[in-house]
């Protein structure tokens, strides 16, 4: 019998659906949106299909109009047919305004948008929230332009329609939340886009399978006005359960990981995501909350400031295929990047999942002494055993795990084991299995 190849199988899967979904063409708002969230779908049924109305006012921003796309192009003065949105819809500016107008050359590359440092790229340009045109073109073709006459032609609407997203909700033993998110709104980009939805979806199936001890909140989302619209109606549910969670996007490729903290530095998803990524000794590039871009800018803001951090490959912005058509499913978002980039999130999970946090059980410090867990007599000097106990108990907040405790007092997890063992003969602590200090 043929062995099976299971290398990289999750990976293949993830691969294979990227390839199926790649040419929707994805905004913030239309027709893309909404067909790659019934393809999201098919994967785990789970999700739920929603939407909020166009025109609606959400904090200090409004949901834009929905943009419908049906052909953009340039004919040249030779009759040649450029930047063809049909051939690949990088080509147009992301919610351009229709326009019919023949242009002369130099006033047509005021409307061109290229990379000189990647001759051969098409940039991925938008212009959401200003109306505006434009097409986006190789350096390479636009040196090849020549003087003349060029007719100019984008079959575009505006309509006041809705913003679409996606909602995944999957009860736990506890209400507090694990919120995952990511982005649907890039067109024909494999890295910054498409590895986000594609990994987490599948993810998704996998916490579909399993009895989870917390609740998992999946959303899938417009980047930017998605995460504040959702926001707007989610903000005090969200802050009353959400304890950790992780914003997933560029998982696709097979370099470095890289790791964005919450704007706090120290919550669950950031200790958790350390922990890890050191315990599977990967490389890793360790960002500030200074280098933030995506979603985690809303999740973490003031006056929502929810735990949110970002694991990632090749971080956004930090590659030189990011927002540019050499962001493909050959060369940059590869199988085996996408299966360590979901076997990682798994971990992630599972090590919340498992992990207990010890809570001292009397307020203020107990009376060790009595126990033979102190110094009896005055000025008599503690042993390092005592010392460590007395440190422990002076952590033991119902927020730390295990892990946080070898790094908090520097001792081996043996160690910590023996102190625990210890307090729990006593009764000083309880194991709690969940997180927090309630």
């Amino acid at each position: 019998m043929k062995k099976i190849n299971n290398k990289f199988k999750h990976g293949k899967k993830i691969h294979n659906f990227c390839t199926k979904i790649f040419l929707i063409n994805r905004s913030l708002t239309g027709p893309g949106v909404r067909q790659t969230l019934k393809e999201l779908k098919n994967i785990c049924k789970n999700l739920k299909l929603k939407s909020y109305p166009s025109n609606l006012k959400v904090f200090d921003w409004k949901i834009p109009l929905e943009w419908q796309i049906k052909d953009a192009f340039i004919i040249s003065p030779n009759g040649k047919k450029l930047c063809e949105f049909k051939k690949n819809n990088l080509h147009v500016v992301g919610y351009s305004s229709p326009i019919k107008r023949v242009l002369s050359l130099n006033a047509l590359k005021k409307k061109l948008h290229s990379i000189k440092e990647l001759p051969n790229a098409i940039p991925y340009i938008t212009t959401y929230y200003k109306r505006d045109w434009g097409f986006c073109i190789t350096e390479n073709e636009k040196k090849k332009l020549k003087s003349g006459k060029y007719k100019v032609v984008i079959d575009t609407k505006f309509i006041k329609g809705s913003l679409n997203f996606g909602e995944i909700i999957l009860k736990g033993k506890s209400k507090k939340e694990i919120f995952l998110s990511t982005n649907i709104c890039h067109p024909s980009l494999a890295n910054n886009e498409l590895s986000g939805p594609a990994t987490l979806i599948f993810l998704a199936k996998w916490l579909s399978s399993r009895k989870n001890k917390y609740t998992y909140r999946i959303v899938f989302l417009p980047e930017t006005i998605g995460s504040i619209a959702y926001l707007f109606h989610k903000k005090e549910e969200l802050k009353l359960n959400v304890i950790a969670g992780f914003n997933v996007v560029c998982v696709g490729d097979d370099r470095t990981y890289s790791y964005v903290p919450s704007r706090n530095g120290n919550s669950l998803s950031d200790k958790v995501a350390l922990a890890v990524l050191k315990s599977k000794n990967l490389n890793y590039i360790k960002y500030k909350w200074s280098d933030r871009g995506s979603d985690e800018r809303q999740y973490c803001s003031p006056n929502i400031d929810l735990p949110i951090a970002s694991l990632c490959r090749s971080k956004y912005g930090e590659y030189k295929e990011y927002h540019n058509s050499l962001d493909d499913l050959k060369k940059v978002v590869t199988p085996k990047g996408l299966d360590e980039s979901f076997k990682l999130l798994k971990d992630t999970i599972i090590k919340i999942e498992k992990s207990v946090y010890p809570k001292a059980v009397y307020p203020c410090e107990p009376m060790l002494s009595k126990r033979n867990l102190y110094a009896t007599k005055f000025n008599q000097k503690l042993t390092i055993i005592q010392k460590n106990i007395r440190e422990f108990l002076s952590y033991a907040d119902g927020t730390n795990s295990i892990d946080d405790f070898t790094d908090l007092l520097q001792l081996k997890k043996k160690e910590i084991l023996y102190i625990i063992d210890i307090l729990n003969k006593n009764k000083l602590i309880k194991l709690n299995p969940f997180y927090g200090k309630n």
